[in-house]
């Protein structure tokens, strides 16, 4: 009986190295298969930056590719440092929310409580409408301004200026529209409330409790070690990005990480290691157009999709989290264009088993309707979602016809007076319009994510 029982006990144990082994092969198949689209797109598209990708609480890939500095072909490492921009938001929220936590403000506050003067237009705005991009308040960053004086330092009381005089885009929560001027407005009542820095806030609070030691504030003057420089491709031909004063993203865009830190931050949101359950609850809860409190939360083949995306001056960033799954992907890149999009929808497909590229929609699926040339002629222009990387609007007959970056032209159909779509792709443009009807930018939605983009100066 001893043996049988030794014997059933071996044929388990041998079942159970079995799997372990068939598990093992599997995941190096897999980051053998997601290193090499990486690889294809670093080559043929120009990628450069660091990837990471995690399932079941284990990295599958982590890797960097292409140059962290191209002047001295210093390659890009896991390690390496890259501006996040717009992923800041979701670190303004969680000290936001830390704040509220310890009793010093609460996201109902009227933003005019921490602002004087305060213009009049403000005052139904809450800090959740901040966070929310519900406010009204138009985006600093569209302004004509913005570009001709984006390497002057403007600090937030600043900033400020710049928007406080200008009237809302629409009336306090009833629309969504990203507003970088929000976030360097949470920036600015989270200074005053604490009564330390940005900076010093977030470093103290968030990054040194999680571990997160390769996080900070990118000051410009700092010397960084292992920071990657940033660049662009204006007419395909890579240059240094152009200077943009540290001061001005503030709390709207100004952080720096690696993939390895974020998925410290990954792993510290799925443990509830730094905030209260209330505030996790409210952190990812959705308000208007799937975004909650610094974050985009989604459904995409058939997954919850919690995830936020940044450009700034020579970066272009991603972070994915698939909490069902208990899945992450980190994007983070030196060199903006198509390819960084590409990289990062695909490895949020193929960690599951989809093909890199999801099908274009059938035909049909969308109807298109047909609109007079003189709205189509609203839309012709530049518009810009990360430095270096436009989508140029040209009508030709009764179609609209975008160009991105280093691409060829396609057309795009309407199926309203804002909205369009592509055949091509299963991708679709909104342009955004102020409270007077001119248009002010567009977004893009592509792979579950919407990229907004200002539109340039004629």
């Amino acid at each position: 009986m001893m043996k049988r029982v030794w014997r059933g006990g071996l044929a388990i144990a041998g079942a159970l190295l079995l799997a372990a082994l068939v598990a093992v092969a599997q995941q190096e198949d897999l980051a053998q298969r997601l290193d090499a689209f990486v690889e294809t797109q670093t080559k043929s598209a120009g990628f450069s930056g660091a990837v990471l990708v995690a399932k079941d609480g284990k990295v599958v890939l982590s890797k960097g590719y292409g140059l962290a500095n191209a002047e001295w072909d210093i390659p890009n490492t896991p390690q390496t440092k890259f501006r996040l921009g717009s992923i800041t938001k979701q670190f303004t929220a969680a000290a936001i929310l830390l704040l509220q936590e310890q009793g010093k403000l609460s996201v109902q506050d009227a933003v005019c409580k921490y602002v004087d003067p305060c213009p009049a237009a403000w005052q139904p705005i809450t800090v959740h409408n901040l966070l929310t991009h519900t406010s009204g308040i138009p985006n600093f960053t569209s302004f004509p301004d913005y570009l001709p004086t984006m390497t002057q330092p403007s600090p937030p009381e600043k900033t400020l200026e710049r928007f406080r005089d200008k009237p809302l885009d629409f009336e306090t929560g009833s629309r969504y529209s990203y507003s970088n001027s929000g976030y360097v407005l949470l920036g600015y009542i989270l200074e005053k409330v604490a009564g330390v820095s940005y900076d010093k806030f977030v470093t103290e609070n968030v990054f040194r409790p999680l571990g997160m030691n390769d996080t900070g504030y990118d000051w410009s003057t700092t010397i960084i070690k292992r920071r990657a420089s940033g660049y662009e491709r204006p007419g395909g031909e890579l240059q240094n990005a152009r200077y943009l004063d540290m001061t001005i993203p503030h709390a709207a865009g100004s952080l720096y990480s690696t993939v390895e830190d974020l998925y410290k931050w990954d792993r510290a949101l799925r443990d509830r290691k730094l905030l209260s359950a209330a505030s996790y609850q409210a952190m990812f809860k959705p308000f208007r157009n799937n975004y909650a409190y610094g974050w985009i939360v989604q459904e995409r083949d058939g997954r919850q999709i919690i995830g936020h995306g940044g450009g700034i001056n020579g970066f272009a960033t991603s972070i994915q989290r698939f909490p069902g799954d208990d899945a992450c992907v980190v994007v983070l890149t030196n060199v903006p264009g198509p390819a960084s999009g590409q990289v990062r929808n695909a490895l949020g497909r193929m960690l599951f088993g989809l093909p890199a590229e999801p099908p274009p929609p059938p035909a049909g699926e969308r109807k298109e309707i047909t609109l007079d040339t003189k709205i189509l002629d609203q839309y012709v222009g530049r518009y810009e979602l990360a430095p270096g990387f436009t989508l140029t609007v040209t009508r030709q007959g009764n179609l609209l016809m975008v160009q991105a970056t280093g691409q060829g032209s396609a057309p795009v159909f309407a199926e309203s007076e804002t909205k369009f779509f592509y055949r091509i792709v299963d991708a679709q443009i909104t342009f955004n319009k102020d409270s007077q009807g001119r248009v002010t930018g567009l977004t893009l939605h592509q792979g579950g994510n919407d990229m907004p983009g200002r539109r340039l100066p004629d």
